[in-house]
């Protein structure tokens, strides 16, 4: 079971928080869990819980963030979500035919490249909820993911495949690297992983 440290950042690479994860293949899908820390480290001001099942569909999500909560998943094809302040009060659902949740989380970049199951030097098109700081508002966007390369790198417990990935958002534009080890983040825009205690777990490629 991954366990570890991400820093998150802005554009100009200051850190803007931190997510204590570990991460785990499960009886029937994967599940990412974090605590999302403060610049201190320690002070705790969110979480994220991604459940995924064998498929990648994002069957469970909880998001926790600036007194917002976001609870929901996909089912029928379609993205479902309540949205409630942290007392449970102020309460929205909605939906969106969308394939999963996307956000700052680097666990939501692992959730939609298992979705995909991409092979080196193809690409594919995913429609996504994202779910916007600081209030955790649900905005419905098309996101284009190219898996570009993989490499392995020694490790002291074998090769380790690397995957590299570029992302566009197709409305705004705006151009992101992510950087794979099974199911854990190397390397992203606006993420670096700080600590990983055990290696990546490694996933079963889907055939595409």
């Amino acid at each position: 079971m991954p366990r570890g440290l991400y820093s998150l950042r802005d554009q100009d690479g200051t850190v803007v928080a931190y997510e204590r994860f570990s991460c785990a293949p499960g009886p029937v899908g994967w599940r990412y869990n974090a605590q999302v820390l403060a610049l201190d480290g320690r002070t705790p001001t969110g979480l994220v819980d991604v459940t995924t099942d064998a498929s990648g569909l994002q069957i469970r999500v909880e998001v926790r963030a600036g007194g917002w909560v976001v609870r929901g998943g996909v089912a029928d094809g379609e993205t479902v979500w309540v949205r409630t302040g942290a007392s449970g009060e102020d309460a929205g659902e909605g939906t969106a035919p969308a394939a999963g949740f996307t956000g700052r989380s680097p666990g939501f970049l692992v959730a939609v490249a298992r979705l995909l199951g991409l092979r080196a030097g193809t690409s594919s098109r995913v429609r996504l909820v994202a779910l916007t700081d600081p209030a955790l508002a649900p905005v419905p966007v098309e996101v284009a993911w190219s898996l570009t390369a993989v490499e392995e790198y020694p490790t002291g417990v074998g090769p380790r495949p690397v995957e590299r990935y570029e992302t566009a958002d197709l409305a705004g534009g705006q151009r992101a690297a992510v950087h794979l080890a099974g199911d854990v983040v190397l390397a992203a825009t606006g993420v670096e992983l700080d600590a990983l205690d055990t290696p990546p777990t490694l996933p079963s490629r889907k055939s595409r």
